[in-house]
């Protein structure tokens, strides 16, 4: 799924998640969420979608690592839940979780190649890709034949996660 941001993508993706597991199917992956301190954006969480660790993606307290605006990205942190859960959920689950393929993430060495070994996988990936990423990494999935791209809006995200589950369960079968 793509589309501007605060559309819905990840709130799409886990209502679509939920109604796999309650299919019997096993998820695992990372799942990427902004944290707010009284009410205004602090920064993005990385999650394992299995295990439920956490981790900082980037905040704008962070003293290294590579900006985007305000933020600066924890490499450190990112990279020790991220890529992992990914890997992980290719040999332990039915589909892999990916949210988001975007600019903070994608200055990780590691998420690139396991996002690459997903897309390159036989199991299903439900991902997000951050609308307007420019990396030779989102130009090459949203130019693959295999691989469905949604944009989500405002009138679409409520209908997307049963459209999303039939997809996956054609899919499989």
């Amino acid at each position: 799924m793509t589309g501007p941001p605060r559309t819905g993508k990840t709130t799409a993706l886990l209502r679509a998640a939920e109604k796999l597991r309650a299919r019997g199917y096993k998820l695992g992956g990372m799942i990427s969420q902004e944290i707010r301190e009284r009410g205004v954006r602090v920064g993005f969480e990385v999650r394992d979608y299995t295990s439920d660790k956490k981790g900082w993606l980037a905040h704008t307290h962070q003293p290294v690592g590579p900006r985007i605006g305000k933020y600066r990205v924890d490499l450190d942190s990112f990279d020790s839940i991220g890529p992992m859960s990914i890997l992980n959920a290719l040999k332990d689950a039915d589909i892999v979780l990916i949210d988001e393929i975007g600019p903070m993430e994608l200055f990780s060495q590691a998420f690139k190649e396991a996002v690459q070994e997903a897309i390159n996988s036989s199991k299903p990936v439900l991902g997000t890709v951050h609308y307007r990423a420019k990396h030779h990494l989102v130009k090459q999935i949203k130019s693959r034949n295999d691989i469905d791209i949604i944009e989500v809006t405002q009138e679409n995200r409520d209908r997307l996660p049963a459209l999303i589950v039939d997809k996956i369960i054609k899919f499989n079968r």
